[in-house]
């Protein structure tokens, strides 16, 4: 992988991550159409992920701050309540990601149709949106949790947007719209980064013939990726609170129908 398809593909996922269109169906998308055949793609797609997360702890550093504070007070308040339900919400995907891994891995392998299909999924679930969430305020409680949890262990699927699985999700159960996302946002800092050390585990003590991305490559795509990401995190937080998920869902059927299209001709 060359430098400049990093950072291409550090755009797309800087970009994707925070808005309701799959930033991991889109990498595959961007790894097809640059005709990428990653040996590594999964760690690719984790690294610019943990830049995404990166992101998120700047923009919610304030968010971070406070509950961290809160829990050195080591009572029942709301910063250990809000650090329970961040565990309960991390449980489905821990269970995807410890005993479906290498199934999950097989499809990131240029399944098209797939990721065009789960595309279609996403737009129908940002409709929902529409007859749905127009309640205020409503903070998240320990079932919702594991609702959203849910959602986003289902969303490792490329193509399902993760932040419009769990975000529609939240809004659906009656979350309010600002709750809804700095739980979602916030919720996948710890998957994302645990997951990141781990991979870069397994590619270091990998061989150097299975290692298909270079550390150039991997640190530019981050760069890209953390920097974009910057700008659509901040920019959902504003679509999210006015409403505004379901005009992503047209955005979503358009390119999962070409996806899919394209796999059938």
């Amino acid at each position: 992988m060359s430098i400049i398809d990093a950072i291409i593909l550090g755009i797309i996922q800087g970009l994707t991550e925070f808005l309701p269109v799959s930033s991991s169906g889109h990498l595959e998308l961007g790894k097809a159409i640059l005709g990428q055949e990653l040996e590594a793609g999964l760690l690719f797609s984790v690294v610019l992920h943990a830049a995404t997360a990166l992101s998120t702890i700047v923009i919610f550093w304030k968010d971070i701050y406070e509950v961290i504070g809160g829990l050195f007070a080591f009572k029942w308040n709301e910063s250990w309540q809000f650090a329970v339900k961040i565990i309960i919400s991390m449980v489905p995907v821990f269970f995807v990601g410890v005993f479906l891994k290498d199934e999950i891995e097989l499809l990131f392998g240029g399944q098209i149709l797939l990721v065009g299909s789960m595309l279609v999924l996403t737009g129908f679930l940002l409709l929902l949106t529409n007859y749905f969430g127009n309640k205020e305020g409503e903070d998240v409680n320990f079932f919702q949790a594991l609702l959203i949890g849910v959602s986003q262990a289902i969303a490792v699927l490329p193509g399902i947007s993760r932040s419009g699985a769990t975000i529609s999700t939240a809004l659906i159960l009656g979350v309010g719209k600002a709750q809804a996302a700095r739980f979602s946002f916030l919720m996948v800092l710890v998957p994302i980064l645990g997951a990141t050390i781990l991979e870069l585990k397994d590619y270091f003590e990998a061989t150097e013939a299975t290692q298909t991305v270079g550390v150039t490559a991997l640190v530019a795509g981050f760069v890209v990726a953390f920097l974009t990401g910057l700008v659509a995190c901040t920019w959902m937080i504003n679509l999210v609170k006015k409403g505004k998920l379901a005009y992503f869902a047209i955005y979503c059927f358009i390119v999962g129908a070409i996806a899919i299209i394209y796999t059938l001709i």
